[in-house]
């Protein structure tokens, strides 16, 4: 018997319930994954209210790490008692599901559940971000806006690790030691302080190549005023709202800046970008280059909570549900 959370509606965090379930076998090219530890991701909240549309009624969640039980037909490469994790489809809030096996990423030997369920979907997020949608160089100096959250401290690592200087903003005192932990090169709080202007100031007034900004509606004025001349803007997330109205001459005013509004799954589409992003990511980890923090752990039905904290801003790093 599965247990899933499942919402009728869209909402605050109150719409998630719970619902227990039979599952059938899996069917052909899936496998059922009984899951050992699930990931939080901002997204999620995106689902849940509405502000990404979803079918209704419906599952939540996108990432989760467990053990192969049983396989459908046509399934290859894969075999009962493997350690896997994925992200998508949603549903991924469940003690177990059937899931399509091209979607999962074998674990390699060194990395537990907990870490894949932190870290996956944030450090492919991470990866395609940096390496592929920007493009960083060794040397440039940019941005990452929430450098204490999940994928915060996981872009300022992976940037760090690849030769970048690193600005992350905060939104508090209490995780200014956070995104320093992480590695940021100087750290600006975001409620208190004119981070486009600090920004400037650390690059002698020449502004950041490339500004990470999760945060959305609250931070977009300030991406705009530090990018430097021709630097470009990875809007990637809504935690404050999503981003509207957006006047293109703006990005004249500032610059002529480049902009734009990525997600992972356009970045991940084939088969062979998957498993090279994929690869890359778990090498990142096994060489200790990135890492997970996990600033929470919850019961897998706890998850409401779970949602409230994030949206208020009062998680640090990772959350994971442990069904």
């Amino acid at each position: 018997m599965a247990r899933m959370a499942r919402i009728e509606r869209t909402g605050g965090p109150e719409v998630i319930g719970w619902v227990d379930m039979d599952l059938p076998p899996p069917g052909p090219g899936e496998v059922r994954v009984r899951n050992k530890a699930v990931g939080l991701n901002f997204i999620d909240t995106y689902h849940r209210s509405g502000l990404y549309p979803v079918p209704l009624p419906g599952g939540l969640g996108l990432e989760a790490a467990g053990v192969i039980e049983a396989l459908g037909e046509g399934v290859t490469g894969f075999a009962a008692g493997d350690r896997v994790a994925s992200f998508g489809p949603i549903g991924a809030y469940a003690t177990e599901r059937n899931v399509p096996a091209a979607g999962l990423f074998k674990l390699p030997g060194g990395i537990d559940f907990e870490t894949a369920a932190a870290i996956t979907l944030k450090g492919l997020t991470a990866e395609f971000l940096i390496e592929r949608a920007a493009k960083v160089q060794p040397g440039w100096t940019v941005l990452v806006h929430a450098a204490a959250g999940g994928v915060g401290q996981i872009l300022v690592q992976w940037l760090k690790a690849i030769g970048a200087e690193v600005i992350g903003t905060v939104g508090s005192e209490a995780k200014v030691e956070v995104a320093r932990n992480a590695g940021a090169d100087h750290i600006l709080l975001s409620r208190s302080e004119d981070v486009a202007a600090q920004a400037r100031a650390i690059t002698g007034g020449v502004g950041v190549a490339a500004v990470f900004d999760g945060v959305g509606k609250a931070t977009w004025q300030v991406s705009l005023a530090a990018a430097q001349r021709r630097g470009l803007i990875l809007s990637y997330g809504n935690a404050s709202g999503p981003v509207q109205g957006v006047d293109l001459a703006a990005l004249n005013d500032h610059g002529s800046l480049f902009v734009t509004r990525p997600k992972l799954f356009d970045y991940y589409v084939t088969p062979e970008e998957r498993e090279a992003g994929a690869a890359r990511l778990f090498a990142m980890l096994e060489r200790g280059a990135v890492r997970a923090e996990i600033g929470q752990r919850f019961a897998l039905e706890d998850v409401a909570e779970a949602h409230r904290l994030l949206e208020a801003g009062k998680t640090i790093g990772s959350t994971v549900l442990l069904p």
